[in-house]
């Protein structure tokens, strides 16, 4: 793994205070601009970004400083590391052991049903299987298509339930949102419900009028009826 300097700006504001080395030197070991370290200097750039010590950190010897700083033509190098940091690998499909290969279509078929928001490729990654395979268990033309079952790729332990939370969270932030149809049928708003024709509001008016006077004309012989009661 080739070797990288940590924080270059800070390391340039550090050498740039603390020793006498050339613009070129610094710009050269912390991969900057000689202009660039020149407005450094000058107060000009990287401004609140506190110098961080190279010898502290152990990347680079103050012996290699001194070096560079008799001779302007030496070009820093970076320390050897106490500690090697092994190379990150490529990140490729996902291995499945021999012992669960056979659990995949099961687990592609689940996830094809309860996730259909997912795209091959989020599938491929989650149980490590082919593009190909994928098509063929949706088409339902999987030569064992027939004794198929749809089981959760957690439980048969092809993928952690943090990797299938987070493809499915991918996938969800992708989907448009749904529409009235695939929402259905939902309640009226209360102006929908009460939007009635002409012919509709007459015949209302007509009814409660009717009602307002037959009310009207019981409260008016009610008296007459207890005025005859007592008189019997």
């Amino acid at each position: 793994m080739a070797q990288q300097l940590l924080m270059p700006k800070a390391t340039a504001i550090w050498l740039v205070d603390n020793t006498a080395l050339s613009f070129d030197q610094i710009a050269q070991f912390c991969r900057l601009h000689p202009l660039e370290v020149k407005a450094i200097a000058d107060g000009e750039a990287a401004q609140g970004i506190k110098g961080l010590d190279p010898i502290a950190t152990g990347q680079l010897s103050r012996d290699e400083i001194g070096r560079a700083e008799k001779n302007p033509a030496h070009k820093l190098k970076l320390s050897e590391p106490k500690v090697r940091v092994p190379e990150s690998k490529r990140r490729g499909p996902r291995y499945t052991p021999v012992s669960k290969r056979q659990d995949r279509p099961n687990a592609i078929l689940w996830l094809v049903r309860n996730h259909p928001e997912l795209k091959d490729a989020q599938i491929s990654r989650l149980v490590g299987t082919t593009k190909s395979t994928i098509e063929q268990i949706r088409e339902r033309t999987h030569w064992n298509s027939a004794n198929l079952a749809p089981m959760d790729p957690v439980t048969l332990g092809l993928c952690s339930q943090i990797d299938l939370d987070m493809e499915v969270e991918k996938a969800a932030k992708g989907r448009p949102l749904p529409t009235a149809a695939e929402l259905g049928a939902t309640l009226q708003s209360a102006h929908e419900t009460e939007r009635l024709t002409p012919h509709e509001r007459e015949e209302e008016k007509e009814i409660d009028a009717d009602a307002v006077f037959a009310k009207l004309k019981s409260l008016k012989s009610s008296p007459k009826d207890e005025d005859e009661d007592d008189q019997y």
